[in-house]
């Protein structure tokens, strides 16, 4: 498939897809793309499998506009979210978004958690450093947070206390890939690490440009880590309150990160030499813990 469901964007096809030719398109791009749905896509009620494949067709065609696709990119996000909009009149060409378009429809989802995801892939165009953790937490509410709420409204779930949960974890989330991602997001000239921290720790953007991993780099990274742990800590009890494939699912994301901080701890908190990955059997063995019950949230 490529990056064919981003040139989609400009030159959607004339006759837009059958409903059931796009949840396909959809299905295709998530398996290609997240290694997990192959184990965890069984435990989805079938009902519901095609409808989950549509939101994360939605979710990886924004992200790949946002930092893959070439050319005009605030361009290609402008034509997506009038694109968005056409798929909640029933009016979309775009097979991610024809399916879309269903399964809000079906799932009475609000247009407003979509448009923020598209904003969020916006403010990495524009927006390439963060002055307070805060500002980095606003991203986080736009970036991460409206996949978890849309996640459990497809899931029947509507309640403002799980949303609350669903946010810690989910900015939990955002934040562990950010700093296992430093390396790479420097390369693409971001930095996350908000400037407020760095300058507590007398880390300069120059000494993160040069690749410096000293102590203060380390003090840094440690106080990052300790932010991210303690929101998977707040949004840990999210899964007790859910049933089937999304508790397990829930569960999944957060031992899957609580098992990447642990990762960084052991590289020395060094992620600007060093990725800090889970092989295949680590992620087996967490996706089996996490289907029997046991883990952690340490």
């Amino acid at each position: 498939m490529g990056l064919r469901h981003v040139e989609l964007v400009l030159a959607p096809p004339p006759v837009p897809p059958t409903p059931e030719e796009a949840f396909r398109f959809s299905a295709a791009l998530a398996r290609r793309h997240y290694e997990n749905f192959s184990l965890a896509s069984l435990l989805i009620h079938p009902r519901l499998r095609k409808h989950v494949f549509s939101l994360y067709g939605f979710f990886r065609t924004t992200d790949d506009l946002g930092d893959e696709a070439a050319g005009d990119r605030l361009a290609l996000l402008d034509r997506w979210e009038e694109e968005l909009e056409a798929a909640f009149q029933g009016k979309a060409r775009h097979p991610v978004l024809v399916a879309l378009g269903e399964t809000a429809r079906e799932f009475d989802l609000p247009l407003e958690p979509f448009r923020k995801i598209i904003l969020a892939n916006r403010m990495d165009q524009d927006k390439r450093r963060y002055r307070t953790y805060q500002e980095l937490l606003h991203y986080c509410d736009h970036s991460a947070n409206p996949v978890g709420r849309l996640y459990l409204m497809l899931f029947g779930y509507r309640d403002e206390g799980l949303f609350e949960l669903s946010d810690a974890t989910c900015t939990a989330l955002q934040l562990t890939n950010l700093w296992q991602d430093v390396a790479r997001d420097l390369e693409k000239g971001r930095i996350y690490l908000p400037q407020e921290d760095m300058d507590r720790f007398g880390y300069s953007e120059g000494d993160l440009l040069r690749g410096v991993a000293d102590d203060r780099f380390r003090q840094l990274m440690a106080l990052e880590v300790d932010r991210a742990r303690e929101l998977f800590r707040r949004g840990y009890p999210l899964y007790r309150r859910l049933s089937g494939f999304l508790r397990v699912e829930v569960r999944l994301f957060s031992e899957g990160g609580l098992a990447i901080l642990r990762k960084i701890e052991e590289l020395g908190y060094d992620t600007l030499h060093r990725r800090p990955t889970l092989s295949r059997g680590e992620k087996l063995s967490i996706f089996l813990r996490t289907l029997l019950g046991h883990g952690s949230a340490s």
